[in-house]
């Protein structure tokens, strides 16, 4: 299983936000650049897939989405990465597997929006991944009161952490979840394809 190594050092608080980003947009720079700032991480890794599996029509193809990407990002702290497609993974749980043995003593905490933890627990090991690694969630317009209520949220309202101590997430020991709302420009990848501001020619 050969990768490119990340440029990550023990004891680095990481954020990992994964996605088809087809296209990347501000929304995704906004949730990134928030989540630097409430988290306290010292790296955020753009983790895009080679496809969604819950998503029934493909993506644009992946350099394309990749260059895109880092031409959007532009923050020396961000990776835009094709991590995924490198090692031959399709689900987050995988890609948290390889992730967690090849870079020991790195603090991961997967990213994601309020909307992703509504059908959270669609996703394939989605307990294994609680398990594994914390939980950073930013509130998009609209979302938080149904995040709130999901089955994720419900099953482990046990193990969240108070929005005020939201820089301790990547310090906290598994299953551990953080919710902190965000002023968020409610752009998604959604609009901008059905505008016609993302064409795959």
């Amino acid at each position: 299983m050969h990768h490119a190594r990340l440029p990550l050092r023990p004891g680095m608080a990481v954020g990992l936000l994964g996605g088809s980003f087809d296209p990347a947009h501000d929304g995704h720079v906004h949730l990134t650049k928030t989540a630097l700032t409430r988290f306290g991480l010292d790296r955020v890794i753009w983790l895009v897939s080679p496809g969604n599996p819950l998503k029934a029509k493909g993506p644009a193809p992946l350099s394309t989405r990749v260059t895109h990407a880092r031409d959007i990002m532009q923050d020396p702290r961000v990776l835009v990465s094709d991590f995924e497609a490198q090692v031959g993974t399709r689900y987050t749980a995988a890609t948290l597997d390889v992730l967690l043995s090849a870079y020991p003593g790195v603090r991961f905490v997967w990213l994601m929006g309020a909307d992703n933890l509504q059908q959270f627990h669609r996703w394939d090991r989605w307990e294994d991944i609680l398990n594994a690694v914390p939980l950073g969630v930013l509130a998009r317009p609209g979302w938080r009161q149904s995040a709130l209520h999901s089955r994720a949220a419900r099953q482990y309202r046990a193990c969240r952490i108070h929005a005020q101590a939201a820089r301790l997430l990547a310090h906290s020991s598994p299953p551990s979840w953080c919710f902190v709302n965000m002023p968020m420009t409610p752009v998604s990848s959604t609009q901008i394809r059905e505008n016609g501001g993302w064409t795959t020619a």
